[in-house]
């Protein structure tokens, strides 16, 4: 049976790498996804978490990448 993921999703921060590296590390099993990824595949990952690896611009920018708030 596979474990059950924290996810990373990735906003283009150029440390995303880094902290699924240190997470598996740690024996915590990761995937890292894009930011973008339709809510419906996170769903079926079923993660037991999240975390938000930022990105190059300000989250208060208007062209700064944005989850689906669903």
């Amino acid at each position: 049976m596979k474990e059950v993921p924290i996810l990373v999703l990735d906003f283009g921060s150029q440390y995303t790498q880094l902290i699924a590296r240190k997470m598996r590390e740690n024996g915590v099993y990761c995937e890292i996804v894009s930011y973008d990824e339709s809510l419906e595949n996170i769903k079926l990952l079923k993660p037991k978490g999240l975390i938000l690896s930022g990105g190059p611009a300000s989250v208060y920018s208007p062209q700064a990448f944005h989850p689906d708030p669903k």
